[in-house]
């Protein structure tokens, strides 16, 4: 029984020997994956086409305002009851997420430019936390942003009418995907944040890794 108290300290930094290297080897397990992610080259998907629509400040912007930016775009309305808070709060946490002094930039357009004018899809944006040197917020002509949403990036958009409204804020069906655009205007990844069988908290870091994938693309 004397040698019982010698031997627990010896039993517990066996322990604690192992345990590091269990995480040892899992750290570069994950290096290892993440490299390999890296080397995996995205598909392009699309090419973006230029337009012209106001951001939050009533500001032309174009095509070229993006240009040598990776961006992270969403398609949603400020009347939107259902999923786009959810959506708005998941690009903030985005937002939150992306170095602050970083290239990466946000892009939310709306599918009611008639009435998200620019100083209520500035509300809408300030609503969230916007950062809005990061974080623009697009409206305009029906035709641009169907150009931008619909031919450039895939994100649809439909009226629903009004005998099949459920309120007053049941005004459109639309996608509930990011999309990730390159420095080169070019769609290169699409992540659905809303759904059955969609956990954001998985789906978080995805747009996250993409982006910084690009961002080391010439």
């Amino acid at each position: 029984m004397a040698d019982v108290p010698q031997q627990l300290p010896r039993t517990l930094w066996i322990g604690i020997l192992l345990l590091l290297v269990v995480l040892c080897l899992a750290y570069a397990l994950s290096l290892m994956e993440l490299h390999r992610a890296y080397q995996r080259a995205l598909p392009v998907l699309n090419p973006v086409a230029d337009f012209t629509l106001m951001n939050q400040d009533g500001r032309p912007t174009t095509l070229a305002d993006l240009s040598n930016h990776v961006w992270i775009a969403d398609i949603i309305f400020t009347r939107c009851a259902g999923p786009c808070p959810v959506m708005t709060a998941q690009m903030k946490s985005l937002q939150d997420a992306l170095p602050q002094t970083g290239r990466a930039r946000l892009v939310t357009l709306t599918t009611d430019p008639d009435f998200d004018t620019p100083p209520v899809m500035k509300k809408y944006g300030e609503r969230f936390g916007a950062d809005f040197n990061r974080w623009m917020f697009l409206t305009g002509s029906k035709a641009e942003i169907a150009g931008l949403a619909g031919d450039s990036l895939k994100l649809s958009a439909v009226p629903v009418k009004p005998e099949d409204r459920r309120n007053d804020a049941d005004l459109f069906i639309h996608s509930t995907i990011y999309v990730v655009v390159d420095k080169h205007a070019r769609l290169r990844g699409v992540f659905e944040t809303l759904g059955d069988g969609v956990n954001w908290t998985n789906v978080h870091q995805r747009p996250i890794t993409t982006e910084s994938q690009l961002e080391h693309e010439k």
